[in-house]
């Protein structure tokens, strides 16, 4: 049976698979830093596919994977690895050889590559958790942030089921759209609107977000980059900044530095009919 450590050789194979070089592509938007997380590749549920648009459209000066890039918990019951999830490591480990320098931050989803941290593969640098100075010389501590999360940390029979259910909700979020796409109605996310009908799931990401900020602070951090919590964020908590990247299972977001250091939380359409490529636009306050 393929385990989680099959995932890492995979996306170390893709090192020494060849692609067309796309990164030549026109009307292209470079940023100075990117920070993305929660890709969850190996799962039905990865948006892949615009997430290599974005990838595309967006070269940087830095890329950071703040965790459950690879989810080991849904391979190990199944195994899903179709070509565009390829398609992503071989983007990713492209990007490093041609100089953007890329941190690998690994999840709890992905925590069987945590082992590695400290060691390069392909040019990505895997770390437990790391420090980014913006243009403005701001510190911004890196974290994916399970460690805050008391139901991971505490009981992890229960992080599984919970992850269960959700995939569950996904699956059916998929049909859903689907049905509603040939209505010709948008896309809504049916875990984000029970996550807001349910008062301790909003409870639950207050007290993460306060937690991940305040150890930011005791650090003598600025601001922290995590993401974890599937919610696209960013606002000051008590003097440090708070950035949550998202998600590229539903919200397809990201936190982008500009190259004068300003932040800003990006959420990509995908390519419409007629249209070549996606989009990003900003992500609003929640």
């Amino acid at each position: 049976m393929r385990t989680t450590f099959d995932a890492l050789g995979s996306l170390l194979a893709g090192f020494d698979v060849p692609a067309a070089d796309d990164d030549t592509a026109s009307q292209r938007r470079s940023y100075r830093s990117i920070f993305i997380s929660d890709l969850h590749l190996g799962t039905a549920g990865c948006q892949a596919g615009p997430l290599l648009e974005f990838l595309k459209a967006h070269p940087s000066d830095h890329l950071y994977l703040v965790g459950d890039i690879i989810d080991g918990w849904q391979l190990r019951k199944r195994w899903y690895w179709p070509q565009s999830h390829n398609d992503v490591v071989q983007k990713l480990l492209r990007r490093a050889r041609k100089g953007c320098r890329v941190v690998y931050v690994p999840g709890n989803h992905d925590e069987f590559a945590r082992q590695f941290a400290g060691h390069r593969f392909g040019g990505i640098e895997v770390a437990q958790e790391a420090v980014h100075v913006t243009a403005t010389g701001q510190r911004l501590w890196v974290v994916h942030g399970d460690y805050f999360d008391g139901v991971v940390q505490c009981a992890r029979w229960l992080a599984h089921v919970g992850d269960t259910l959700y995939e569950f909700t996904l699956r059916l979020n998929r049909h859903l759209n689907h049905l509603r796409g040939r209505l010709g109605l948008p896309y809504w996310s049916l875990s984000a609107y029970l996550k807001h009908k349910v008062k301790k799931a909003l409870n639950y990401v207050t007290d993460f977000e306060r937690a991940v900020a305040h150890e930011a602070r005791r650090r003598g951090h600025q601001g922290v980059v995590c993401g974890h919590i599937h919610r696209a964020e960013m606002r000051d908590i008590e003097g440090v900044l708070y950035c949550n990247d998202g998600d590229w299972v539903e919200s397809r977001t990201a936190l982008v530095e500009h190259h004068d250091g300003r932040l800003e939380l990006v959420h990509w359409e995908p390519a419409a009919p007629g249209r070549a490529t996606g989009h990003p636009a900003l992500v609003e306050a929640a």
